[in-house]
């Protein structure tokens, strides 16, 4: 059986951990917010207003934050403020409708981050993890490890940095507030969860302490960390779950999804619908539907008998194949007959749209891809 690292980042060979970034205004609540620019000898309402500039007007230049005190700009935002994503690159397609940012952080590790703008809404796509332990074999992220786990604020900062690109009206022809964030980029949230949930909070709560976005607008994706999923049911969150199932049996689960050697397709829905129980929230079901390998028409069956009556809706996801792979995407014949067959079950089904494919769309590619200076050293997925 596969041990997997699922929780943590393993020391390195001298036995350190990763080192973490500096310390953010989103990794703290308020009132820690508060206690910290009270041990910088500043009046603790000063929390509330670095808050504001960066939650509820996405700015972080101190110079424009003329409700400061001139002499204390630079210094506040320096301590709560610090620059933790650099941008290496941003790539547009789709009309400018879809943005990729590949950022390199203050350890030289490289994640990415999408925004993806439609009529309706505006929605961010962002990483957990500095590459991925799940080592599943079909994904450009997992095909290289585990980095370490991103901070709070590192993750946060994503939708903050792309909520200012939405504010600034380049995406044509969709809102210009960012609405919905889902955690489908590198890593596994759930084996981040701590910091992960932490996120959410921030995200979700209104501003001055945070983005002030929708519950039911967040979206955390797992390969099926069952402890994890049952921990989050627990946290009085409203967020969508979505399960990256892949396969409806455990035979090829076990190899697409190598986690499956641990907790198997039964105990993974049975959580799911744990979840949906105690949510009242819909569980996502992701299928990247991958040519001769998972889109044969039994498995389509299988897979409608498991979700036939459940509160749950199947994502299919046409692969982004990787340069190299050996896997491909269905053929859309293949894809039609897949949906038929489960919408025959009484399974609520969409494909999802694709996006990106010219900007190197899976995730984990353009981090693969390296700088665009030739330096790939910090290349994690």
């Amino acid at each position: 059986m596969t041990s997997l690292p699922l929780i943590s980042v393993d020391p390195d060979a001298r036995g350190r951990r990763p080192a973490m970034p500096p310390r953010h205004l989103a990794d703290l609540d308020l009132p820690g917010r508060q206690a910290l620019v009270a041990e910088l000898g500043e009046p603790a309402f000063r929390a509330k207003q670095v808050s504001n500039h960066y939650f509820g007007r996405l700015v972080r230049d101190p110079e424009r934050m003329t409700d400061l005190p001139a002499a204390t700009r630079e210094r506040l935002a320096g301590e709560l403020l610090p620059t933790l994503l650099t941008p290496v690159r941003e790539l547009a397609c789709d009309d400018g409708a879809t943005r990729k940012a590949l950022w390199r952080l203050h350890d030289g590790s490289l994640v990415e981050s999408v925004l993806m703008g439609y009529p309706d809404r505006v929605t961010v796509c962002i990483s957990s993890q500095a590459g991925c332990g799940m080592a599943c074999p079909f994904c450009a992220t997992g095909q290289a490890g585990l980095t370490r786990n991103l901070s709070t604020a590192e993750i946060v900062d994503q939708a903050v940095y792309l909520a200012g690109v939405a504010a600034s009206g380049v995406v044509a022809g969709s809102p210009p507030r960012l609405s919905h964030v889902v955690f489908m980029g590198m890593g596994e949230p759930l084996a981040n969860y701590s910091r992960v949930v932490a996120a959410i909070r921030r995200l979700v709560a209104p501003a001055p302490e945070g983005l002030g976005l929708s519950q039911r607008h967040i979206t955390v994706s797992t390969v099926g960390l069952v402890p994890a999923i049952r921990r989050l049911a627990s946290e009085d969150l409203s967020v969508t779950l979505a399960l990256s199932l892949h396969a409806p049996d455990d035979e090829l689960r076990d190899e697409l999804v190598p986690v499956n050697q641990r907790w198997k397709v039964s105990e993974v829905l049975d959580a799911a619908w744990d979840y949906a129980a105690t949510t009242g929230r819909r569980v996502s079901i992701e299928y990247a539907m991958i040519k001769d390998v998972n889109d044969q028409p039994w498995r389509a069956d299988l897979l409608g008998r498991l979700l036939a009556g459940k509160l749950a809706h199947v994502n299919l996801i046409p692969l982004n194949p990787t340069p190299g792979s050996r896997w491909d995407a269905s053929p859309k014949p293949v894809e039609r007959e897949f949906v038929r067959r489960l919408r025959d079950a009484g399974v609520s089904t969409t494909v999802r749209d694709t996006r990106g494919r010219e900007i190197d769309g899976a995730c984990g590619q353009l981090a693969a891809a390296g700088d665009t200076d030739g330096d790939s050293r910090a290349a994690t997925a």
